[in-house]
Formats: C-alpha cells, structure tokens, sequence
C-alpha cells in the first residue's frame, strides 16, 4: 500500500487517492500524523548534550575533520 510523506497509508489506485486528499483539503477528513518513534527523539537530545558536553576545540577538530571529509569528495 502506499504511503503518504510522513507514512500514513494512502489508497494504492489514483482516483482513492485523489478522493483521501480532496477530503483531507475540505476537512471532511482528518490527516493522520504519526509522532515521532521514541528513538528518533532520544536521537535529538543525545546530539545536543553530546556537544554540550565538549569542549569548544574539540567541537572545532570534529567540524574541521568533517569538512576535510565533504571537500576531499570528488
């Protein structure tokens, strides 16, 4: 089945699906999100208190390796 930008299921045939998005744009129908899986938020914090618990330089080396990597691509 497919599947719409953030994977709610959407009808496989084209006119379903033309009906499922002309509903959901007069509100007849409501767009169901799902929320964020719980590892994808733990992931957001652990980046964040990951670098707040770095030093400033060693934040510098990791941003320098990491461009030394993107402009070594050819």
């Amino acid at each position: 089945m497919p599947k719409g930008p953030k994977g709610e299921k959407r009808p496989a045939d084209v006119v379903g699906n033309a009906v499922k998005v002309m509903r959901m744009a007069t509100g007849e129908e409501d767009d169901v999100t799902t929320p964020a899986s719980a590892a994808a938020t733990l992931g957001k914090l652990g980046g964040k208190a990951r670098a707040a618990g770095m030093t400033p330089e060693r934040r510098a080396e990791i941003a320098k390796k990491a461009a030394a990597k993107r402009w070594s691509k050819t």
